[in-house]
């Protein structure tokens, strides 16, 4: 009996592990649409939070609209959000009725320097009583980087059905819990062609450094 209990404790926790989610379906207007396949470094953008997202979590998906451009993404799970309105909290909505009881570490497509650490940070973060983990950086709140519970899908979803909502009000009502990170390129925003040149310089530099021998 005692070994049963253990085994259903086992796949419980197991069940309850966050599921990563890029979340792609913006127009990227300022980009010239597509935001997903828009090429930094020779690689699509959405491959650099994917291939966080996927080094720190056991499952991860995107989620996008049916008429999204996405690249090629072999074996990659592709959830389809509803087609209006465009607003990151449907996507958000949609991820977390997907995953049902299981909590969501979601990240926007257009945050290439995203790491599995901080990744890892999110999902292992303890929320205490609120519904949200969300990253911050001197003093600015992302929430489209965050670990999403349950209990914020309800929330989440009234406040969605008022007219031109602002997602940083919406996820500050719910007082979630801050993580704060230290380096502000890891939540640089890529939204514009100028956006590209400086990720491009930055991820150059990265390149040029030396690494360190543990």
């Amino acid at each position: 009996m005692a070994l049963c209990a253990t085994i259903r404790r086992m796949v419980i926790r197991r069940r309850r592990k966050p599921i990563g989610v890029v979340l792609a379906g913006g127009l990227g207007l300022r980009l010239g649409g597509g935001k997903a396949s828009v090429e930094l470094a020779g690689r699509p953008l959405i491959s650099y939070p994917l291939a966080a997202l996927a080094s720190a979590l056991p499952e991860v998906a995107v989620i996008a609209k049916s008429d999204s451009e996405l690249p090629s993404m072999p074996g990659v799970t592709v959830w389809i959000e509803p087609d209006a309105p465009r607003h990151p909290l449907v996507g958000m909505i949609e991820a977390l009725g997907i995953a049902r009881d299981r909590p969501v570490v979601v990240c926007a497509v257009d945050l290439p320097f995203v790491t599995p650490e901080l990744i890892g940070r999110l999902a292992r973060a303890d929320p205490r009583k609120a519904p949200a983990v969300v990253t911050t950086c001197r003093g600015a709140m992302q929430p489209l980087l965050g670990c999403y519970y349950p209990r914020a899908l309800e929330p989440l979803r009234r406040a969605a059905a008022m007219p031109n909502v602002a997602l940083t009000d919406v996820v500050a009502d719910l007082s979630p819990r801050l993580l704060e990170v230290e380096d502000p390129d890891e939540l640089l925003n890529v939204n514009a062609p100028e956006d590209i040149l400086h990720a491009a310089a930055l991820l150059d530099r990265q390149r040029a450094q030396p690494k360190v021998k543990s």
